[in-house]
């Protein structure tokens, strides 16, 4: 396994997926509802979801991307505007927390779409595995996917301790700090897209 982009990839989903942030809106989506073994299916149901999506997206994006005429140069460049959009957002924008009426399946809508397997994470994840060169590379990423929703399942499964410990304000500030780095990430894209377009 190439460890470098194991880091790199854990750290990329680990921004863009802020389990800390889907913990705190998953309280809130789930206020009032008692029944703890509701709530833990929930939680594996939302990142099942999440993860078949974004591993779909990983195997099957880039020939989608090739079938509709699209290059990789051109999608690090539109796609790490569409990241430095989604930092952007982190950084400046209030997250509104809504209460879900109980028995609503909230799993695809809103936890994994659009929260925890959105476009930015779909666009990051085709980036990241279009640059994967060997099996390592490849087996890093998946290791990656995996960890980064294995944390996530277990920060929404305790969430109600989640929010006692971070709170909204300590939420806001991990918040905004991972969209700095993330809005790095998304420049660092455009810059190796646009070198590519001009060297092809």
């Amino acid at each position: 396994m190439d460890i470098s982009v194991f880091l790199h990839g854990l750290t990329s989903y680990f921004v863009i997926i802020d389990p800390i942030g889907a913990a705190l809106i998953f309280q809130a989506l789930m206020a009032g509802e008692g029944d703890g073994a509701r709530r833990k299916k929930m939680a594996l149901k939302t990142c099942l979801i999440s993860t078949i999506i974004v591993l779909a997206f990983a195997f099957l994006g880039e020939a989608l991307l090739r079938r509709l005429g699209i290059s990789i140069e051109a999608l690090r460049v539109s796609g790490g505007i569409l990241l430095f959009v989604t930092a952007f957002g982190l950084i400046t924008r209030e997250i509104e927390y809504g209460t879900a009426s109980k028995n609503i399946d909230i799993s695809v809508f809103p936890m994994s779409i659009p929260l925890i397997a959105g476009p930015g994470c779909l666009t990051l994840t085709i980036l990241l595995f279009s640059n994967r060169e060997t099996p390592g590379a490849t087996l890093g990423l998946v290791l990656a996917v995996l960890i980064s929703y294995g944390i996530t399942f277990l920060a929404l499964l305790f969430s109600d301790k989640v929010k006692v410990l971070v709170g909204r304000t300590g939420d806001d500030i991990l918040r905004r700090l991972l969209g700095v780095i993330l809005a790095a990430l998304a420049v660092q894209f455009i810059s190796d897209g646009v070198v590519q377009l001009l060297r092809n």
